[in-house]
């Protein structure tokens, strides 16, 4: 299994998320997308304000969907909302 983890360092604009999941993530091929606000850590305030992820089947799909068009335009839809964000690809074994 393969995953996208997103995290952002402030809140999103919930109506300005939303027309990103519908307008972009919405077209992206994965397996499955969450995403929600953090609301804590066991030792102070979260590292980050909101977390988003996709999710694959396994290396092969991902790959098919990082070279796509849909994949880039989230992306770039993303950095476009303004928020500071790190996006990390992980392999589950």
């Amino acid at each position: 299994m393969v995953r996208m983890v997103v995290l952002y360092e402030r809140e999103v604009d919930p109506d300005r998320y939303r027309r990103h999941v519908d307008e972009f993530v919405s077209k992206v091929e994965c397996q499955a997308f969450r995403h929600g606000k953090a609301f804590g850590s066991p030792f102070d305030k979260p590292a980050f304000a909101y977390y988003a992820e996709f999710e694959w089947a396994d290396m092969e799909s991902f790959k098919l969907t990082a070279r796509s068009e849909e994949f880039g335009a989230s992306g770039k839809d993303a950095m476009e909302m303004g928020i500071p964000f790190t996006a990390t690809f992980v392999e589950l074994q």
